[in-house]
């Protein structure tokens, strides 16, 4: 099996730890995954949700603008320090690339702030489509970017 590739982005963010983790997981995934970044499509909405994300083993389908979609489980809940999920079930444009996602939000004091770290593991589909994940990571990078900058944004009124 084709090595996963470890990609992350991190922000600071100008509020308490605590603040952050609590305003952040509940926060409707459209309103801060709302923009394309290149190919990557933003949030078009979540169905199916069980539980108000706060426990593992909780899941949801995370649906995307232009049909795609993933199943999407909690793996991890440990407040305020981290939380952990799993994407399966990829369909639409990435699935040809992509078996499965280990995601993780991680929050660390920094200062007054929080640095706000968010890593995917990306499994690829194949050994065939395995050196295309880095081109992808690369394009994950600006889109998780773009993404922790809304983040703060919203947080920070």
């Amino acid at each position: 099996m084709a090595e996963p590739l470890v990609v992350e982005q991190s922000r600071t963010i100008s509020m308490g730890r605590d603040d952050v983790f609590r305003d952040m997981v509940p926060m409707p995934l459209p309103s801060l995954f709302r923009r394309w970044y290149g190919p990557i499509p933003p949030i078009k909405e979540t169905r199916d949700q069980t539980g108000d994300w706060d426990a593992v083993g909780q899941s949801r389908t995370v649906v995307l603008v232009g049909g795609g979609s993933m199943h999407e489980q909690l793996t991890q809940f440990d407040p305020p320090h981290s939380f952990g999920y799993t994407l399966t079930d990829v369909k639409g444009p990435l699935s040809p690339l992509v078996a499965h996602v280990d995601g993780e939000w991680i929050f660390e004091p920094i200062g007054a702030g929080t640095n706000v770290t968010w890593r995917w593991t990306i499994h690829p589909r194949s050994g065939l489509t395995a050196p295309l994940l880095p081109i992808f990571g690369k394009l994950w990078k600006g889109y998780a970017r773009q993404s922790l900058d809304e983040l703060s944004r919203q947080l920070v009124h």
